[in-house]
């Protein structure tokens, strides 16, 4: 296989710096507001030099770093940026695996012979991402999806990596942390290390007492330690499901505000089907209530396949009423079930009404593409989202 990995530096933090260079040089951290309840979405690399990092709570953040420039995400302009490289991609392969706006697997082994190798393919994905999108990426190629990953990591920020075979990874990761295997999380590391296990080294030193430990996960990181990585690249239809989320910075009791935000983020997940191509037939619902206990709960409809948005909400809509009246911290909708084929229905009593919906959908879905997916809102969604902000 030749895989291409490609992420973009400090993604939500370069597209601000991007629109206002007064920003550049700065700790810039991008998620919630000191003060608030939340964490870091990403930060600039002059941040990280104080210890930030993506996914930190945000009161840690500022007392790493109070000098900090701190500011809320602007989902619009990251969803277009996202787009625009998304599409750069999307000319070298059809088999392309978007793993978030920002980050990406490419499986070019049936293409790269028309792009001159996967090595060219890739640094002109770095070039056209600075000249169409203005941003720097990170682009990591080899022969699997591990190694392209890693390959992507090695020479950060913009940087370009190359790992061809199992024996390079070998030589490039065997005095490096258990961590660096993929699936080795912060728990299985912890319990390695219990045993003396702490850097590749050592698994290969121990392959059979990792085996035993784990089962088989423990030859799965063994495997991997080894080079040996079969997963594919999956396709949007093959994903097993798409979701938006948001927390509130106050628990929220008020259920038609609720609907409202369901409305728009049943509109982005309409956006993002629609953009892909793709159709789901099962709609969740994910409520966490309010700090007191935490308790989340998710309730799911499964139906036609679509990708409207009116049917994703009036699905949403429905399986909320069927949770516990309780003050709201996260609310959340996630479709799967996903397919490339959608359920066409004819009713002897069709209006036609349907119909002008559809090709309403389609003129705004040709707005959206065109000028980012916040471009058509109803009274509604600008409510819901003024008192999000």
């Amino acid at each position: 296989m030749e895989i291409i990995h490609v992420d973009m530096d400090a993604f939500f933090a370069a597209v601000e710096i991007r629109d206002n260079l007064e920003l550049a040089g700065k700790p810039l951290i991008i998620g919630s507001l000191p003060g608030e309840r939340g964490v870091v979405a990403t930060c600039s690399y002059e941040a990280r030099k104080f210890g930030v990092r993506s996914a930190m709570p945000i009161h840690e953040a500022y007392q790493r770093c109070p000098q900090g420039i701190y500011m809320r995400p602007s989902s619009s302009k990251y969803q277009e940026a996202s787009r625009k490289i998304h599409k750069i991609w999307d000319t070298y392969t059809d088999v392309c695996e978007h793993i978030s706006l920002d980050e990406g697997f490419l499986d070019v082994t049936g293409s790269a012979h028309l792009f001159g190798g996967s090595d060219a393919i890739a640094h002109e994905i770095k070039r056209r991402t600075v000249q169409e999108v203005g941003l720097t990426c990170s682009v990591g190629v080899g022969y699997s999806m591990m190694s392209a990953k890693l390959a992507s990591e090695e020479k950060k920020p913009d940087g370009f990596f190359e790992i061809p075979t199992p024996q390079d990874l070998k030589n490039l990761i065997i005095d490096r942390s258990v961590r660096i295997i993929y699936g080795v999380g912060a728990k299985t590391a912890a319990e390695l290390a219990r045993i003396g296990i702490t850097t590749v080294r050592h698994i290969y030193e121990n392959r059979d007492v990792i085996g035993g430990m784990f089962g088989k996960h423990g030859k799965q990181i063994v495997d991997l330690a080894d080079g040996i990585d079969d997963r594919k690249v999956m396709t949007p239809a093959k994903h097993k499901s798409i979701g938006t989320e948001h927390t509130f910075q106050t628990d929220i009791s008020d259920f038609d505000y609720l609907r409202d935000v369901l409305l728009l983020i049943a509109r982005k997940l309409s956006h993002d089907l629609k953009t892909a191509g793709i159709y789901c037939c099962t709609v969740t619902v994910k409520a966490t209530y309010a700090k007191m206990n935490m308790k989340s709960v998710t309730r799911s409809k499964t139906g036609d396949a679509t990708n409207k948005a009116k049917d994703i909400y009036k699905s949403a809509v429905e399986l909320l009423e069927k949770i516990e009246k309780r003050p709201i911290r996260l609310i959340g909708i996630s479709v799967s079930g996903l397919t490339k084929t959608p359920s066409l229905q004819l009713s002897l009593f069709d209006t036609g009404e349907d119909d002008k919906q559809d090709k309403l959908s389609d003129a705004m879905l040709k707005l959206q593409l065109k000028y980012g997916s916040n471009i058509v809102k109803t009274v509604s969604e600008l409510q819901a989202e003024k008192r999000m902000e």
